[in-house]
């Protein structure tokens, strides 16, 4: 993963302030405030439950959040209407993949382009997409419910690039995957974004990858951003290597440093 970068914008094309969202009663974020800049990846750590999943559909529309404000490109997309944001050029790749499982692989990739109108592009972006993916030519014609996960998982992220947009949102790209795949998907996901110059949000658990692939990242705990920073000093900051890298030395397990001193408040 060490393509060379693609120069990287001052300017954020997404920002999000102060947002809160909820599923009935229950907070699940709770005042975030987070950008990405233009032709970077910026990822959000966090164990399971801590809210990153809820940050990646709030942006997208699928929940309508309490408070904050969310904008894309200089324009707002607070709760606007999914297929709007869509319109903008935002894909979302959900977590468990979510294909059309009775459509074929080139179906999928053609549901994928839907907003285009641009013949020659499509066509060029489905050659590039195979170029990444070459098991994605080889099973063309099959029903993309009978891959298995990784190639599902890979359809996905096709699917969104099809879209040919400015930001992809990725929901836990190595969920349910071995770690040889895991490996595979993060090269391409980086590649994407190196030959491509697409900016992308990437939720994950497994903070090594996400860490080595990103530029920036934020933890997330509890619903609450807690701390951020380059991805390259977050690797070395202790409770990063702790309690996401696995590399606490030899001694009692510790308490996170950030609720000792509750920074986030």
């Amino acid at each position: 993963m060490s393509e060379t970068p693609p120069p990287v914008s001052d300017q954020p094309v997404l920002k999000l302030l102060n947002v809160e969202s909820s599923y009935g009663p229950i907070r699940a974020i709770r005042g975030v405030s987070l950008q990405v800049r233009r032709s970077e990846i910026s990822t959000v750590l966090g164990s399971n439950g801590a809210g990153k999943s809820t940050i990646l559909k709030t942006i997208s529309g699928i929940i309508d959040p309490r408070k904050g404000s969310i904008d894309f490109k200089g324009q707002s997309i607070t709760a606007r209407d999914p297929a709007y944001i869509v319109r903008q050029g935002l894909s979302h790749v959900p977590e468990g993949r979510e294909v059309f499982p009775l459509l074929s692989v080139h179906d999928n990739l053609a549901m994928g382009a839907y907003t285009r109108h641009d013949r020659d592009g499509v066509a060029r972006d489905i050659e590039a997409v195979y170029r990444y993916f070459p098991i994605l030519r080889e099973r063309a014609s099959q029903e993309a419910g009978l891959l298995s996960g990784g190639q599902q998982q890979m359809l996905a992220i096709s699917r969104a690039i099809m879209a040919a947009p400015d930001l992809i949102l990725l929901d836990e790209p190595s969920l349910g995957l071995s770690p040889k795949l895991t490996r595979e998907i993060f090269e391409i996901v980086v590649r994407i974004n190196r030959e491509r110059g697409t900016t992308i949000l990437l939720v994950e658990q497994n903070a090594n990858m996400a860490l080595n692939a990103a530029d920036y990242g934020y933890v997330l705990e509890t619903g609450r951003i807690v701390m951020e920073d380059t991805c390259a000093r977050l690797r070395e900051k202790e409770d990063i290597k702790e309690f996401y890298l696995g590399l606490k030395e030899a001694g009692v397990r510790g308490e996170r440093r950030w609720k000792k001193k509750k920074n986030w408040r």
